[in-house]
């Protein structure tokens, strides 16, 4: 199993920034990709964007280029979402999730949250002045 474990949440106001860290403990070395995905309240989970694990390909949600970049330390199993030019609706709980596809396999479907077998408890982010 993999366990993945979100901080770095809280509350920001509307322009600023947050870093968001996500690390893994257990069988890490099975896995393939973290994504990111937030859930806002009465809304559907959706996803943010993700990053392979062995070799740091990312990508994101269409509407998130720009503002939100992901990154990885192996050393620390640790995934990394960046957040700039936060907007009151980017408020949501923020989770982590860890994809578990056999390496070798082609990096599709990673939006869906059924390609992703272990997830964390998420964090509060909350934009707001």
């Amino acid at each position: 199993q993999v366990q993945p474990v979100e901080s770095g949440g809280g509350l920001v106001q509307p322009g600023g920034s947050l870093r968001l860290s996500c690390t893994a403990s257990g069988r890490t070395f099975s896995t393939y990709a973290m994504g990111w995905f937030r859930q806002a309240p009465g809304k559907e989970r959706e996803f943010v964007g993700a990053i392979t694990w062995s070799g740091g390909s990312t990508a994101y949600a269409d509407p998130l280029k720009g503002r939100f970049a992901i990154s990885r330390d192996v050393a620390k199993n640790t995934v990394y979402l960046r957040m700039n030019s936060l907007k009151p609706e980017d408020t949501a709980v923020y989770y982590c999730a860890a994809d578990q596809r056999p390496y070798g396999s082609i990096w599709s479907n990673v939006g869906d949250v059924r390609s992703y077998t272990y997830w964390g408890q998420g964090t509060q982010v909350t934009v707001s002045s």
